[in-house]
C-alpha cells in the first residue's frame, strides 16, 4: 500500500532574503524596486519634517510658515495631548503632576528656550525620559504645530518691548482664533459630580380663607 505523497505551503522553494541566487545575473535573490513604486505606507521623503533632525542634529527652523492658524491648531492640540502634565503655561504643573506623576521641566528654563525648535518635535516623535512619544496619536505636522505654539508659550513668559522689531505695534490681544484661558486652580475645581445637590424644600400647602 503506497502512501500519498504531500507538499503544502510550508514547504516550498523559496529563498531567504539577501542569500545568494544563480538564477540571476547579479546572483542576488532579493530584487531591487520596480521603477516608478509608490509606499504603500507614508513616503516621508521629507526627512527633516518627519525627525525635525539635520544630520544628527536638531533643526531650529520649521518647515512651513507659521501662521495664526497653525498656531490655533497648535494650541488645541497642545491643550489635549501636552497640558495634562506640562501644564497650560508650560510650567510643568498640569493636573495629572499635581495628582503625582512626575514633574517635568517648564519650558521657561534657559535650556529649553534656548533648545532648537527641532528638539521638542524630536521629543514628541520620539519620547523622553518619563514621557512616552505621541507618534501614533499627533501627525507630524500637528507635532510642528504645537513646537511653534510653545515657542509662543516661551515668548509670552520672556518677551521685553526690545524684541518687537522697530515701526511694529506691540500687540495688547492675542491674534484671531488664538484663545488665551484663564489660569484656573484644579485642586479647588469643582464639577457637577463633586457638587452637593442643592437641599429640596418642600412646597408649603396654599392658605385657605374660611
Amino acid at each position: 500500500m503506497l502512501a500519498a505523497c504531500r507538499s503544502d505551503m510550508q514547504n516550498q522553494p523559496y529563498y531567504r532574503p539577501l542569500t545568494e541566487n544563480n538564477f540571476y545575473a547579479d546572483k542576488r535573490s532579493a530584487r531591487p524596486l520596480v521603477a516608478g513604486t509608490v509606499s504603500r505606507e507614508h513616503l516621508d521623503a521629507d526627512a527633516y519634517f518627519y525627525t525635525g533632525k539635520v544630520g544628527a542634529n536638531d533643526g531650529d527652523y520649521l518647515p512651513f510658515p507659521v501662521t495664526a492658524a497653525v498656531l490655533a491648531r497648535g494650541q488645541q492640540r497642545f491643550h489635549i495631548y501636552c497640558s495634562p502634565c506640562h501644564g497650560e503655561a508650560g510650567d510643568g504643573n498640569g493636573m495629572v503632576v499635581q495628582r503625582g506623576y512626575k514633574h517635568p521641566p517648564s519650558y521657561h528654563i534657559d535650556r529649553l528656550r534656548k533648545a532648537p525648535i527641532g528638539y521638542f518635535f524630536d521629543v514628541m516623535t520620539n519620547g523622553f525620559g518619563a514621557m512616552p512619544d505621541y507618534a501614533e496619536q499627533v501627525p507630524a505636522a500637528d507635532r510642528w504645530a504645537i513646537a511653534s505654539y510653545i515657542r509662543a508659550l516661551q515668548l509670552s513668559q520672556n518677551a521685553s518691548p526690545s524684541d518687537v522689531a522697530p515701526g511694529q505695534q506691540i500687540a495688547d490681544a492675542p491674534p484671531p482664533g488664538v484663545i488665551v484661558s484663564p489660569p484656573y486652580d484644579t485642586q479647588g475645581a469643582t464639577t457637577a459630580a463633586s457638587t452637593p445637590p442643592k437641599p429640596v424644600v418642600p412646597a408649603q400647602p396654599s392658605e385657605r380663607k374660611p
